[in-house]
């Protein structure tokens, strides 16, 4: 694109580290530090990719040096559940009941009141980490350790477990106009952890429940003053019609938007919101319309001693990308959040049927061995 970069990383070994013009070594999560090697960089625009947390950083730079990223207050509220879900009730977006609690004696004061089963979680962090799906008050009592040890500032988010099939919305805004660029089915772990196993664009559930979500979509956005640059909401669709779970003001990760929704769209989504942060008006017509999706391995426990068939795999039409996390000599083991998975297939096709052929066809010619 032309542009002269910069990149913030905590580690000076980051592989992106190579690729730019300019290293700062801080953490993409001191907002003070990123503030500061912005200062020193003087940008036209910033931005950060598919992780919650840095928008902080990203926001409070926009503010003070008058960039074109969303502001600090709305990053707030994207990036912790307490603000958001109190966000979502205030706009009367769908939303599951809550509570926020910050220590163990202050949750079991809520005995009386929970129904179940239900969520605890941390309530700002990602990736499933410190999710919990809990059927008893006895069970929320022993989560509430994991759930806490995740929340960086020490705070647990209680909240109603909604039933139903879970889909995220890939969202750019312009001027401040919610534009829906894709949805996406998706398939996760069972209880407790519900971590994202497979995603699968476009969505295939009946036209009238995608439009339900495309209106839920908005006004999430609208609830957290979202006024420019891309979204990724998550939602369950229950008996009640859609629901919200939570929005991110990035995009989504899981190569969601880096990968399917190019795949499937042709709308190039990472060069969208690197033109939003600058100012520029993207392109965001759609180009293409067929089906993508990616799906995780999933393997017994144990240490990695051999993984074959990948060539023969990479041969299979459609597949696009096979790529482990994971290697030889290290350990596959229970999946409670997103970094236990040992990698994934991506694949496009004509239609989402497609796309999941692919990606299984491939699956099945790759032997993961395990001692």
């Amino acid at each position: 694109m032309g542009l002269h970069v910069a990149v913030v990383d905590y580690n000076p070994q980051a592989i992106g580290i190579p690729f730019a013009d300019e290293y700062y070594n801080a953490s993409t999560m001191d907002e003070d530090a990123v503030l500061a090697a912005a200062v020193d960089y003087q940008p036209d625009g910033i931005m950060t990719l598919a992780t919650d947390m840095p928008m902080r950083g990203v926001a409070k730079v926009s503010d003070k040096l008058h960039l074109h990223s969303i502001n600090y207050d709305t990053a707030v509220k994207a990036t912790d559940k307490y603000d958001m879900i109190k966000a979502f009730k205030e706009h009367n977006v769908p939303s599951p009941w809550f509570f926020v609690v910050d220590s163990l004696d202050e949750l079991k004061t809520h005995e009386k009141n929970v129904t179940f089963p239900c969520i605890i979680k941390p309530t700002d962090n990602a990736g499933s980490h410190g999710v919990a799906k809990v059927n008893s008050f006895q069970e929320l009592v022993a989560n509430y350790e994991y759930a806490h040890s995740c929340s960086r500032h020490g705070k647990v988010i209680v909240e109603e477990y909604l039933d139903g099939p879970e889909v995220s919305v890939e969202v750019m805004v312009v001027n401040g106009e919610v534009y829906i660029l894709q949805i996406t089915d998706k398939i996760t772990t069972e209880a407790p952890h519900f971590v994202e196993m497979g995603h699968t664009q476009p969505s295939r559930l009946p036209s009238e429940t995608q439009q339900q979500i495309r209106e839920v979509a908005e006004m999430a956005c609208k609830s957290l003053g979202l006024d420019k640059g891309p979204a990724h909401v998550e939602m369950k669709v229950t008996e009640h019609g859609p629901v919200m779970i939570e929005l991110g003001a990035r995009m989504g990760g899981d190569n969601i938007t880096t990968h399917l929704v190019p795949l499937s769209t042709g709308i190039d989504m990472v060069g969208s919101t690197i033109k939003v942060a600058l100012g520029e008006e993207p392109d965001i017509n759609p180009t293409l319309h067929c089906g993508s999706a990616i799906r995780y391995f999933e393997v017994p426990f144990g240490t990695i001693k051999a993984i074959g068939g990948v060539e023969e795999a990479e041969k299979i039409p459609g597949v696009k990308q096979i790529t482990f996390t994971k290697t030889v000599g290290e350990d596959s083991t229970p999946i409670q959040c997103s970094n236990d998975r040992i990698g994934f297939v991506i694949a496009q096709g004509d239609t989402a049927e497609e796309a999941v052929k692919a990606c299984e066809q491939a699956m099945n010619c790759i032997q993961v061995i395990i001692d």
